[in-house]
């Protein structure tokens, strides 16, 4: 096939396809997503387009130029991903289409291929490999991946498949299978070709070596070769963590006797169902790509691993019967808990619960709560315990069918017996137990040498960090243990958890290191001290964002900072602040705080709460004001389009929330905080049945500010919804206009009455 003759074909689909979107499907969330949005990162890490259907152990995408993390820039294609088992931490074994002699090396096999002329979606990805001449698609199950490729010479027809790690091989005919080691860990495939190869065997030192069946080792290469094609070749690929064998029957189970458009249709209908739980109408098309792509990046982790009742655990390397309950992992909790999950408890709270219940089975059998579950077991990253976080918003919602003791047990060893210490697991060390003792965790001055060789190299202490999440953690174990009558424990958690009070300095209004002797470490700067990512005493930022990093006594922060006006001025203070230094420079020692607002940064997660909490004091406006100037200056729908660091549906499920008009401050209240919604109408479709309609009458750039509000008809002068008044269904109606309202949802007692505390 010519390249003309593949633009032919591909205008014809794209004209056919809005005409059937024009007549039939008006309202097809799918249409307004594109994953390449966030191809090319700020700053540090940047997204895939990623093929894969919600929450499944299969994802994959085009494997592009090495070391270039802005992918969307790549003008090659080196190999196609069999999955990726790890959220971000790359991909095992790869194939690869090429024409004429045979080659080993990549850079020789790669083949350019313009975005212009390739077709992404969710569940489906076609390129064209254009020096090759190859048109190469794909689409996926839950645990299989099919590929298709159709090469335009029918003779010298060559796919390679590349393993990186340690691996095992063996062909028999037309059907590859073996495993390669990840993490320690094996996933093991199962491939089978629609087609008879001419000739297949591996490839070493550019040599066939057709006569053998079987090989082992790292860097492996199998080859198949075909000849006289008439029709595209078809791979199709079952993936497993427990055995090649169950490969093979993960991939008869879902594949059958399904044709390749059959899966894609099927993996179409199934994201048509998952993006069109939420309708909105208004807007603009630019904020309905953002939209819907946010809410399709939303469902990208937890995975299921679940095979056929069983799955293997990196947490005791065995394979476990999981009865009729799937299994996940791949979580990075530092984030997740903050919107990502709260969505989910929305959208499909039995799946959370299940999720939930994968966290217990993991204390179970590591012996340990963990915080960033990977499909190999614990991977030890960022700070705090807020698998707390978790379990208690999870159980307070009313989504109680897991083993909430056992998941308290564990909770409580993590909270009693564990390290505090950044990028760290196990048990505690000499600073942890000074915690305890005393209620900060001790930090030292800028220079001075490390004296506990457990802390890591280069994150440092981050003592400041350490003493605010462990707050709000401790808050959130304490009022699961209230909940399960446990009187003394939450009476001791809910001291510690008002530590945070221990690094605040009243002499300067900012969160501040404290060193073991009770002093504050001298010369502090809250806008550059504490070295790369200020992480001596903070977590990839500084102490101008840090300080409002107290989820669960917003009114005792509030009253630290001596009250109400001040701490408006503060948060306004925060958004408008420069940089002391010039602003490359300032970056260069923050790289994670991208999206930057003045010390606002937009695209780094202890920040998406900030924009809200104008609300609880008294000027909920602001927050209105704020949220749609973040939102709309630093998202966008091009590859540019994402602030930061997005981390599996951190962020986006950010904006998700934040453009229907709401956003859980403090998981674990059941309460959410109005903000400014994007959409004139948003429906929710409930897993209850019911329905919850968001209606902002007026609505729109201009018309950001909310007039009045009422829920089911009833007058509010509230900004905030709980999670009951949501999940009952009904219908919350705005009047917006352009100019402010500086007298509505300015009842601050409401929250003061009826968060929990």
């Amino acid at each position: 096939m010519t390249k003309r003759q593949f633009i032919k074909g591909n205008l014809f689909i794209l004209i056919t396809g809005i005409l059937f979107a024009t007549s039939c499907s008006q309202n097809d969330p799918t249409k307004y997503v594109d994953p390449n949005i966030g191809g090319v990162a700020p700053l540090l890490t940047t997204k895939t387009p990623t093929v894969h259907r919600p929450n499944s152990m299969v994802r994959v995408f085009p494997v592009t130029e090495p070391g270039l993390n802005d992918r969307f820039l790549s003008d090659k294609i080196y190999g196609f991903a069999l999955n990726m088992p790890a959220y971000r931490m790359g991909h095992v074994s790869e194939l690869m289409p090429y024409h004429g002699e045979v080659h080993t090396d990549r850079n020789t096999t790669a083949a350019f291929y313009d975005h212009d002329l390739e077709e992404v979606h969710p569940w489906y990805h076609k390129v064209l490999l254009e020096e090759p001449d190859i048109i190469t698609e794909w689409t996926t199950t839950e645990r299989a991946v099919l590929y298709r490729f159709d090469f335009s010479e029918k003779n010298s027809n060559h796919i390679i498949l590349r393993t990186r790690g340690n691996s095992h091989i063996k062909i028999n005919d037309n059907t590859i299978s073996g495993w390669e080691e990840f993490q320690n860990t094996r996933q093991y495939f199962f491939i089978e070709s629609n087609l008879p190869a001419m000739e297949s065997g591996f490839i070493q030192s550019d040599e066939f070596q057709a006569e053998i069946s079987e090989i082992s080792g790292k860097e492996l290469i199998a080859f198949y070769s075909f000849a006289k094609l008439e029709t595209p070749v078809e791979l199709r690929i079952g993936i497993s963590y427990i055995s090649s064998e169950q490969a093979r029957q993960n991939l008869t189970n879902e594949t059958k006797s399904k044709s390749f458009e059959d899966i894609k249709q099927e993996g179409y209908q199934i994201w048509k169902n998952a993006l069109g739980k939420i309708r909105v109408e208004g807007g603009t098309e630019r904020q309905k790509r953002i939209f819907y792509t946010s809410l399709y990046r939303s469902h990208e982790r937890m995975v299921n691993i679940s095979e056929e009742g069983k799955y293997y655990s990196g947490y005791d390397r065995k394979v476990h019967k999981s009865d009729s309950r799937p299994f996940y992992v791949d979580d990075w909790l530092w984030d997740t808990f903050r919107s990502l999950h709260p969505l989910g408890l929305i959208l499909h709270p039995e799946k959370e619960a299940d999720m939930v219940q994968s966290y217990i089975r993991m204390y179970e059998q590591d012996g340990w709560m963990p915080g960033f579950p990977q499909f190999y077991g614990d991977f030890p990253a960022m700070i705090g315990f807020h698998s707390a976080a978790l379990v208690w918003d999870t159980y307070q919602k009313g989504i109680q069918n897991f083993d909430v003791e056992k998941a308290y047990e564990g909770l409580k060893k993590n909270a009693m017996e564990g390290t505090m210490l950044p990028w760290r697991t196990g048990p505690m060390c000499s600073l942890d137990s000074f915690y305890l003792e005393n209620g900060w965790y001790p930090a030292l001055e800028e220079g001075e040498e490390e004296t506990v060789s457990e802390v890591h190299s280069f994150e440092k202490r981050q003592a400041v960090a350490l003493t605010l999440e462990h707050s709000y953690d401790d808050w959130c174990l304490a009022q699961l243990a209230k909940a399960l009558n446990k009187h003394s424990d939450y009476e001791y958690f809910m001291e510690r958890s008002q530590n945070y009070r221990n690094v605040y300095n009243p002499e300067t209004g900012f969160m501040s290191p404290k060193k073991a002797n009770g002093e504050w470490v001298p010369d502090f700067d809250p806008q550059l001290s504490g070295g790369i990512g200020s992480r001596m005493y903070f977590a990839e930022n500084n102490s101008w964002i840090w300080t409002f990093n107290v989820l669960h006594d917003i009114d005792g922060l509030i009253v630290l900072m001596g009250g109400e006006e001040t701490f408006v001025n503060r948060l306004d203070r925060l958004f408008n602040q420069p940089t002391e230094i010039a602003k490359w420079q300032f970056m260069g020692q923050f790289p994670d705080a991208t999206g930057l607002h003045g010390m606002f940064p937009a695209g780094n997660e202890p920040a998406f709460h900030v924009p809200y909490l104008y609300n609880y004091a008294g000027q909920p406006w602001k927050t209105q004001y704020r949220i749609r100037q973040v939102m709309d200056l630093w998202f966008d729908d091009s590859p540019l389009g994402l602030s930061g660091d997005e981390d599996g549906g951190s962020m986006c499920s950010w904006y998700v929330l934040s453009a229907m008009g709401f956003y859980p401050v403090t998981p674990g209240t059941g309460i959410y905080a109005i903000g400014s919604p994007f959409f004139e109408k948003v429906e929710i479709d409930l897993p209850n049945g019911k329905i919850f309609t968001i209606k902002a009458d007026n609505n729109s750039n201009r018309n950001k500010y909310i007039q009045s509000a009422k829920l089911n008809g009833q007058e509010i002068n509230r900004p905030w919804l709980t999670h009951n008044e949501i999940m009952n269904g009904g219908v919350f109606k705005l009047e917006m206009g352009e100019r402010a309202n500086k007298n509505w949802g300015t009842d601050t007692d409401w929250y003061w009455e009826n968060a929990i505390k």
